[in-house]
């Protein structure tokens, strides 16, 4: 097997749950050894967050973000099980944690402490709040969305705040450790120095607004919920077609031109309300409303054909199902059957020409693996 691109590297996983347990993953798909330490009897939280479960009564949700590790149950609590913790923190490359602030520390095995043994360790931790004034404070994703403002923005309209679909910060958070880390591993081959990394899921959010804390910053908006609209761009959001949602993401002048041609409305480009996308936003009712009247004559999936064929970017409201069917008809490989799970899995999202992902073992049992 062609080697992988972090093959050799060992990776010790404190954390649990999923923004720790993701970017770990990752970790482990690009081919580092990864041991997940879980805690006695019950192990990591989401082996009981179910229904749905596999065909094995495994919890799908640690399915999600724990295959190719290796699970070591310790008992952080008990010296004798801190001190094998040190041991294998001592041989490893990276250490990952998501405990509240303070508590690796209780343990022995803060970076300080762990440092010490090995110079070279690439430790990462993850909070939901930080190290310092927040350090206390639980850090959910839901609790996240909503202090961290993105709740604010989603949903049908100012009144009625929404939490997105999923655990989006958690997931947000993982990929930005993942990147700490192979930039701290980097320094690394460079130095022979590792480093602590720190990230902490209110600051990610609040990095992950990108254009909408921006306009706060730079402009003083405070934005609100405007449903499935765009607050900078028109039409850029979902209309009712015959039978379901489609929708719309006119980005540019050119498109909506396409756009007005593919509806049989020529007149609506040559419109000075709508000749440019600051024009369409502050006329949006107007616009949407001619909008929505023409593309309630035919079904969501005939105006997807219409609008692809001349390039304007549109799509159904599709449910995960019917998303999973999409992509693979267009030729994506979006899951991947692992040795050792019982149902496919969703493909790792990064292709390599030179070191492509390996898939060794699904989640694995609570310590049932040797390290």
């Amino acid at each position: 097997m062609t080697p992988a691109a972090l093959d050799g590297l060992v990776v010790v996983d404190f954390s649990r749950v999923l923004a720790g347990p993701y970017a770990t993953m990752m970790l482990g798909d690009f081919g580092a050894e990864v041991i997940k330490i879980e805690r006695p009897v019950l192990g990591d939280d989401t082996r009981q967050w179910g229904p749905p479960y596999d065909s094995n009564g495994q919890a799908t949700y640690f399915n999600a973000v724990n295959r190719n590790k290796k699970s070591v149950v310790l008992d952080l609590t008990s010296p004798e099980d801190q001190q094998r913790a040190r041991e294998l923190a001592s041989g490893a490359d990276v250490v990952v944690e998501n405990f509240r602030a303070g508590t690796m520390e209780k343990f022995g095995l803060g970076y300080d402490s762990l440092k010490e043994l090995n110079p070279g360790l690439v430790y990462c931790a993850i909070t939901g709040f930080g190290r310092t004034g927040g350090a206390d404070l639980p850090g959910y994703d839901l609790l996240v969305q909503a202090v961290g403002g993105l709740m604010s923005v989603t949903g049908p309209n100012p009144e009625h705040p929404s939490k997105v679909g999923v655990a989006l910060v958690d997931v947000l958070t993982a990929l930005h450790a993942l990147s700490g880390i192979l930039a701290a591993l980097s320094y690394r081959d460079r130095t022979g120095q590792g480093q602590r990394v720190d990230t902490d899921l209110m600051s990610v959010l609040l990095s992950s607004l990108v254009n909408q804390a921006s306009g706060y910053l730079g402009a003083g908006v405070v934005p609100g919920a405007l449903g499935n609209r765009h607050p900078s761009i028109a039409p850029y959001q979902t209309f009712e077609t015959a039978d379901r949602p489609i929708a719309i993401a006119v980005g540019n002048d050119k498109q909506f031109r396409l756009l007005a041609h593919a509806l049989e409305l020529p007149l609506l480009a040559q419109d000075d309300r709508f000749g440019t996308n600051p024009m369409r936003v502050q006329h949006r009712e107007a616009l949407v409303e001619v909008l929505e009247q023409r593309l309630r004559e035919k079904t969501a999936d005939q105006w997807y054909d219409i609008l692809t064929e001349v390039g304007v970017p549109a799509g159904p409201i599709n449910d995960i199902a019917e998303a999973f069917r999409f992509a693979e008809r267009i030729g994506l490989d979006v899951s991947v059957t692992v040795p050792g799970s019982p149902e496919p899995q969703v493909a790792n999202p990064i292709s390599m020409s030179q070191t492509p992902v390996w898939y060794r073992n699904g989640p694995p049992p609570l310590g049932r693996s040797e390290a």
